[in-house]
């Protein structure tokens, strides 16, 4: 699976030809969300450990489950990364060491870290890890890039808050790579630099506690004497004054390949596996007929359907094209609304007889339209018309969790295939 390699087709970047396929690097949250995204067309994937990380309410891998990740992801091709990119207090650094080591053993290929301190501690304890530089260090021009790659790091993850005119001027001055987000989630915050939520909730965001306090619901007041205070409700009622729309630059990867961009990552360790599946894929279509045939690439509109397939928000290109407005952000409701829910998983396919084994995931029933896509198939549709449990019997629904069912398919499937319905929006 893994794109590296000489293209057929010369495409120039602001250093000349491109000589490899950029990569496609997806979040993980856990072992299966890992596995899928690599299934999908990840060339990488980023997780997080039991320390050292920004994302504490993911599950996070034990040293075990990476030596697995790793071993798995390995023989797809791909790399693991591990988040290591908490701004570090005095009491972090008493167990770098070891756990740098130990990334290091399982066969870890890369840590992303932001802290000085956590650089220099690698470099001693861990030599053989890649350092990639994380977004939380706000890096925005050349000149400091020179300065990360001069201190041994390999890669630079980019402040979110740079355009691609900048990444393109700096790509001709500093031979590294880039890696810039193109999906999901976007911090209001400068480069994910908040500390909302420490004064909201005591919880360090740099420390891998953000309770997300931008995406809660605020109004203004007057400011008067505590009896006589009002409540200055607008026109819409409740308000998102501080909500970015989230990230999505699918449609404009020509620009980003083009740019130097050697790493396209996604946003997203607390996503569900569907969205990791679903978002990753398309990505690793896109970039696959981008450089298979750069002269004569078209965008297929399939791709942002099954975008908006996954849970989102309304969409934005972020600071790439300029500095965001009000149009970027979400003011009036919170848009986070699947259109779909994962209903089952694939798990095996008798051709002879047409029939799916189902893993189940969320209900279906007899008469209900659901939709089929994998990491290689072209999606279809069909309605169920007959299902039966593992026993053998004949079934109307599948209400229980993880239930195995077997239903008659319109189409070949293949296992880790996906089974999805239409979601009622109320």
């Amino acid at each position: 699976m893994s794109n590296t390699g000489i293209l057929s087709n010369q495409i120039m970047t602001p250093r000349g030809p491109l000589l490899h396929k950029p990569e496609v690097l997806a979040p993980a949250g856990n072992l299966e969300k890992l596995k899928f995204a690599v299934r999908y067309g990840a060339d990488a994937v980023y997780i997080g450990g039991q320390s050292l990380g920004l994302r504490a309410n993911a599950d996070n891998f034990s040293f075990e489950e990476m030596q697995e990740a790793a071993e798995f992801a390995h023989s797809f091709g791909s790399k693991v990364y591990v988040a290591t990119n908490i701004i570090a207090h005095n009491e972090d650094l008493t167990q770098v060491d070891d756990f740098m080591r130990n990334l290091e053993r399982v066969g870890i290929d890369a840590i992303i870290v932001a802290d000085p301190a956590l650089i220099e501690r690698t470099k001693q304890a861990a030599p053989g890890l890649e350092l990639h530089l994380s977004t939380q260090a706000s890096t925005t021009n050349w000149q400091s890039v020179q300065f990360w790659k001069e201190e041994g790091l390999s890669r630079i993850v980019l402040a979110r808050e740079v355009s691609l005119q900048e990444i393109r001027e700096i790509k001709r001055h500093v031979d590294v790579e880039i890696e810039a987000f193109v999906h999901g989630a976007m911090c209001i915050s400068y480069s994910g630099r908040c500390v909302l939520s420490n004064h909201f909730t005591a919880r360090d965001s740099n420390r891998g506690g953000c309770s997300q306090s931008c995406r809660w619901k605020y109004d203004l007041f007057e400011q008067l004497p505590k009896d006589e205070r009002n409540e200055g409700t607008g026109e819409s009622g409740e308000s998102f004054t501080m909500s970015s729309k989230d990230m999505c630059m699918l449609e404009y990867l020509p620009d980003m390949i083009r740019a130097g961009v050697d790493s396209f990552k996604i946003e997203g360790r607390m996503k569900s596996i569907h969205y990791v599946a679903t978002v990753t894929n398309q990505y690793r279509r896109a970039v696959d007929a981008f450089c298979a045939d750069p002269d004569h690439y078209a965008m297929n509109p399939e791709w942002m359907e099954e975008i908006w397939k996954a849970s989102h928000r309304s969409l934005t290109t972020g600071f790439f094209y300029g500095v965001p407005t009000e149009k970027d952000q979400l003011f009036v409701e919170n848009e986070d609304i699947p259109l779909y829910d994962f209903a089952g998983l694939v798990t095996d396919y008798d051709a002879p007889s047409q029939v799916a084994t189902i893993q189940q995931r969320n209900k279906f029933s007899i008469g209900d339209t659901v939709e089929f896509f994998g990491p290689t198939m072209e999606r279809f549709s069909m309605v169920v018309k007959e299902m039966w449990n593992d026993k053998g019997e004949a079934i109307s629904s599948a209400p229980h969790a993880m239930m195995t069912v077997k239903l008659r398919v319109d189409k070949p499937v293949s296992p880790n295939d996906m089974m999805r319905k239409g979601k009622i929006v109320k």
